[in-house]
């Protein structure tokens, strides 16, 4: 019954992650880490399935290879996710509460991007 309920809990974090790729403030890499982390405790065929993807697969290989990522990828990647927030929010989101909503997502995916993941110097990278 445990084995279900972290498959279960598994799918769910990588149709989030999924949904992180397009949704700005919506983060992908912790849910798919998660998700990988739920599969290999309860599924070794979906944990190998989840981390050789030829998409979904990069993202928990490059954090596992460098134990997190870069501070130019986290400045891009906030970068990123506020622009597409505030268009959004600007100009195609016309609900009150709806906005609150998209800007609270937002600012918990920049608190994870920030603080949460680590930040790793490559020997390649000057910044």
């Amino acid at each position: 019954m445990l084995k279900i309920f972290l498959i279960i809990l598994g799918t769910i974090c990588i149709s989030l992650g999924i949904l992180g790729i397009f949704i700005p403030g919506l983060p992908t890499t912790p849910f798919l880490l998660l998700a990988a982390s739920l599969y290999v405790r309860s599924s070794d065929k979906l944990y190998n399935k989840l981390i050789n993807h030829k998409i979904l697969g990069k993202y928990i290989y490059n954090y596992r290879k460098n134990k997190g990522i870069t501070k130019k990828t986290k400045i891009y990647s906030i970068i990123l996710m506020w622009v597409m927030i505030s268009c959004s929010v600007i100009f195609f989101i016309k609900i009150f509460y709806v906005k609150i909503i998209v800007l609270t997502v937002g600012l918990i995916g920049t608190i994870i991007m920030g603080f949460v993941i680590k930040t790793v110097n490559l020997p390649d990278q000057n910044s």
